[in-house]
């Protein structure tokens, strides 16, 4: 690491420990050629996704946008703030681990829509109706109809 006082790439690490949550590693040094100390930061770097808007655009993945859109679905639902942070969590990571530079915003809210099924019907069909933006009321009652056959499939297990 070069010092930033004097430009010598020869340093000692004085002291490690983790930052940020376990995301960082914080580094104490001192340069071995002007004895100053400085601090530096590791962290693992992150390959931009960039996320394919149904208009063509492209932008950065924000898993914000994720958290607000389920938040909005749950809105007046008896469902923890818990899972929702789980929910964007599991999706995020299966957005990075996807190893895919560009994804599609419609793949994004298929993944959402399947965590979703398992938190709550109506966040699910609320979600639904924006992601898949329903045309007409027969498009959105095939959906329903789908949703009631598979829970009597699962209750027949």
């Amino acid at each position: 690491m070069k010092c930033m006082f004097c430009g010598c790439e020869d340093s000692k690490v004085i002291d490690s420990r983790s930052a940020d949550d376990g995301r960082a590693i914080r580094r104490r040094r001192e340069c071995l050629a002007c004895g100053r100390r400085f601090t530096t930061y590791e962290t693992i770097e992150d390959t931009p996704v960039l996320v394919i808007k149904s208009s063509g655009n492209r932008q950065a993945f924000d898993p914000q946008k994720i958290k607000n859109g389920v938040i909005k679905a749950c809105e007046k639902r008896p469902v923890p703030m818990a899972k929702i942070d789980a929910l964007v969590d599991s999706v995020s990571k299966q957005v990075y681990n996807s190893m895919e530079q560009e994804i599609s915003s419609m793949a994004i809210g298929e993944v959402v829509m399947r965590e979703l099924k398992n938190i709550g019907e109506v966040a699910y069909v609320r979600y639904g109706c924006v992601c898949r933006s329903f045309n007409d009321i027969s498009s959105f009652m095939a959906e329903l109809q789908s949703l009631m056959e598979t829970k009597k499939g699962g209750k027949n297990d």
